[in-house]
């Protein structure tokens, strides 16, 4: 009889389907498990094979602890509002809501046919109005406790698009053709620099990659320094300057401010103004990183003014270079040559002083501040000396030094910036604030706000979104008096800042989530998706949830107590699957051709979840016989007979067997080893077939492991057998530790990495014994003969390796 994959898969979906099979209860009284994916931007491309993997482990760990006797849930939704949709309906004429919808049907048809174990019945959309009430509620929240305000910022404005880019967005925008400057723009800022302590110290409690907590850091850059006023004689005003090196201070032979520094035009002389605003006008059509970046050219230009170095007493040159920003520090740095590579190439360039006040081996660069035998030089006055000191007992005696002279003070630092939170787009969340003509804002007494029904959607001519052409929508008057709604949208970030939260009571109208079922649900016990969310979705996302936390809304300091970021799966051609290249492989296709089980156990079957792998369509088919040689456990006619299975005893052999096979699945799907998991019950299921052995326990278990990987011949053979429950719910196989323990084990014997021979021993033999057997065994003597062994390497219960010369 043939597995006809395409019949029983669409069975077993519409019985799971039919009799609510994965819908999940709140009950108190069960030990939960909260398995979250990253939720898709419903594009118009679909899915194609590359993002199946993370649904498919997170549905093979939802499955799992469902066996295991968890209450799990396990949903999906849709992060639908963004950029693309709004672009192809200035494009095309169609709503944004209507290629939403149509995108989400396609989503939604594909991860069904995958057979995900969701609870559709939690299924959210970050555009439907009762989900982002409460992203408007929780923004208002953030209004009331003054970290949401209003300010005058330089963006990354792109003319064509007619918005702000965030800085992570313009390389790819650049690349695809569009242009990008920098303007002054009135936006809404959220003020997430109040909570950087709190986001930094609290990544140490998280089960996360410890790559993806060091960007996280990174990105969050806590430096301690000091703060040093440099003396603007001739202007009766000083410049301060942010150093996380104050033991240098003897070495710096400049200064350099940011061109947006307030101080900037004001430093330029009568015979420098001119060609300081041509460079401040200049610096300020670049984009931060183009400014930044480590490869580009330096460029500057003297002010003509001086300041005075606390330490020394000399004047210095005062330059502005687009290379510092504002944003970080107070906009002015104070330059060291000798020991920073950055500020060394200026000085070489401008023909600027070089003082060492470093001793180090290392040649110039910044290496030398992490040497532990770099000590300063040349720095000491009449009043202070730190030559010969290690850096903190450096830094402290220069700080208090200059904290005693009133010319600095100790400080912390974060290059953590507050968050731009306006879009002009329409395609977004509005923003439920009011304008009043006497200049006063106020929030929207009823959420939500929901978006006029229009027929254009081209930005305006002003800069705003669209929503400052609507003006049905756009004015009003209410017992204030006269307003202008807010025109700026919310950021896609918005709506995925707080989903998970909305899974938990999706429903609820009156509150953004249940007490008690926040409690019972929360921490996200493990959230699966790309690298490429590392640091802001996360960051953000964490943010909000802090917010919440002070609120009283929820009860714990961080969403998501395990992270793991799968890995990229390739085209065959062993690039990223891109349009461009022609190497997408689409994941209806695969489905069509080969079904679900092949196509989820070989997106597991690749390699290790976290690695990067290329799709191979000839390894598929190698999944497809596997699932043929299950099937033949119970069908092994081709007229359909079935095989008679009984209740015999099994060998000893594959007794042993079975109960390793229990052990090793269950140890590696727990720990997301999902290609091991595999390989052991392919070795379980040819040790099955090579037995000859008919016994039902072997071939039920078999299926029982198989379940959360291959669900639908799972359950369609667990029903041929006899059982009316579905398999998803039955508990997942226990192991004898006697049984699943080898008595006897074989040892190889290697010879300079090559097999001489084999043995049996006890399994947990001492090492000494081990290697007197693996020296005397007949086929390896005339190996060592002559030879002097330099080293003897031992694999527990496995192994003897020999190296010699």
């Amino acid at each position: 009889m043939r597995y006809d994959f395409s019949a029983i898969e669409k069975k077993w979906q519409a019985a799971w389907q039919d009799k609510g099979t994965f819908r999940t209860e709140d009950v108190h009284d069960m030990p939960k498990y909260y398995v979250l994916d990253m939720f898709p931007y419903p594009s118009g491309s679909g899915l194609h094979v590359g993002h199946l993997e993370g649904y498919t482990a997170s549905d093979i760990i939802a499955r799992y602890k469902r066996s295991c006797g968890f209450n799990v849930l396990h949903p999906m939704g849709w992060d639908a509002f963004g950029l693309p949709a709004e672009q192809y309906a200035i494009k095309t004429g169609t709503h944004p809501k209507t290629t939403t919808e149509n995108n989400i049907r396609s989503f939604r048809e594909t991860l069904q046919a995958m057979g995900f174990s969701y609870d559709w019945s939690r299924e959210i959309n970050t555009t439907d109005p009762a989900y982002f009430k409460w992203t408007q509620w929780i923004f208002l929240r953030l209004y009331d406790m003054g970290l949401a305000y209003m300010s005058d910022v330089d963006v990354n404005w792109c003319p064509e698009l007619k918005t702000v880019l965030a800085n992570e967005e313009v390389d790819e925008k650049i690349a695809d053709g569009y242009t990008v400057v920098r303007r002054p723009l009135r936006q809404w800022v959220l003020k997430i620099t109040a909570y950087a302590e709190r986001l930094l110290s609290d990544l140490d409690q998280l089960d996360w990659p410890e790559n993806v907590k060091q960007m996280q850091r990174n990105w969050i850059g806590r430096s301690e320094g000091v703060e040093i006023d440099f003396e603007l004689r001739c202007h009766g005003k000083n410049l301060r300057v942010y150093t996380t090196r104050p033991d240098t201070l003897f070495g710096a032979t400049y200064l350099v401010v940011s061109p947006e520094h307030p101080l900037a035009e004001k430093l330029a002389t009568a015979d420098n103004l001119k060609e300081v605003k041509a460079y401040i006008g200049g610096a300020k059509l670049k984009t931060e990183l183009e400014r930044t970046g480590l490869q580009k050219e330096k460029t500057g230009v003297f002010t003509g003014s001086y300041a005075i170095n606390p330490a020394t007493g000399e004047p210095l040159p005062i330059w502005i270079s687009d290379f510092v920003l504002t944003s970080y520090g107070t906009g002015a740095i104070m330059s060291v040559p000798a020991h920073d590579s950055r500020d060394w190439e200026f000085a070489k360039k401008f023909n600027l002083p070089i003082i060492e006040v470093i001793k180090s081996p290392h040649d110039v660069s910044e290496a030398v501040f992490e040497g532990k035998e770099s000590v300063p030089v040349n720095s000491s006055n009449s009043e202070i000396s730190i030559d010969g000191l290690a850096f903190r007992e450096a830094f402290d005696r220069m700080a208090s030094w200059l904290e005693s002279r009133g010319a600095g003070k100790r400080t912390v630092n974060y290059r953590l910036r507050d968050w731009i939170f306006s879009r002009q787009r329409y395609w977004g969340e509005p923003i439920p604030v009011k304008h009043y003509e006497d200049g006063t804002l106020r929030t929207e007494t009823s959420l939500p706000l929901t978006l006029p029904e229009v027929e254009a959607y081209q930005p305006s001519e002003t800069g705003e979104s669209p929503l400052a052409t609507i003006h049905d929508w756009l004015y009003g008057t209410d017992e204030h008096g006269a307003f202008r709604r807010e025109t700026n949208t919310m950021p896609q970030w918005a709506g995925s800042c707080w989903y998970y939260l909305r899974f938990i009571d999706p429903l609820n109208s009156e509150k953004l989530i249940d007490p008690k079922k926040e409690q019972y649900w929360m921490n996200v016990d493990l959230y699966i998706g790309g690298a490429e969310h590392a640091v802001l979705h996360l960051l953000y996302a964490r943010f909000w949830h802090k917010v919440l936390f002070d609120l009283g809304v929820v009860t714990t300091r961080e969403p998501f107590r395990k992270l793991f970021n799968q890995g990229m799966i390739l085209g065959e051609d062993n690039e990223k699957m891109s349009k461009s290249r022609g190497n997408v492989i689409p994941a209806d296709h695969v489905l069509h051709t080969y079904g679900a089980d092949a196509v989820r156990l070989y997106e597991m079957f690749l390699g290790p979840l976290e690695q990067v792998k290329p799709w191979n369509t000839n390894g598929i088919e190698g999944i497809s016989r596997f699932l043929g040689k299950v099937w033949r456990l119970v069908y092994p006619d081709a007229e359909g007979a079935m095989a008679e299975l009984s209740d015999e005893a099994m060998p000893e052999k594959l007794l042993r067997r079975m109960h390793k096979t229990i052990r090793k699945v269950a140890e590696d799907t727990e720990s997301l080893k999902f290609n091991t998991a595999i390989s052991e019950m392919m070795v379980f299921v040819n040790e099955l077939q090579r037995s000859g052995c008919r016994s039902k326990v072997a071939v039920e278990t078999l299926l029982q492991l198989l379940s959360p990987y291959a669900p639908h011949i799972a359950e369609e053979l667990w029903q041929t057998l006899g059982h009316a429950n579905s398999i998803s719910r039955m508990p997942f196989p226990a192991y004898d530790p006697a049984l699943a323990t080898d008595t006897v084990v074989e040892i190889a014997v290697q010879v300079n990495g090559k097999l001489r021979g084999t043995f049996s021993a006890p399994a947990g033999t001492e090492k000494n014994i081990i290697l007197d057997q693996a020296r005397s065994l007949e086929s390896v003597v005339k190996f060592l003969e002559g030879k002097t062994i330099v080293r003897e390497i031992t694999v527990p219960d496995k192994l003897v390796n020999f190296a010699v010369k």
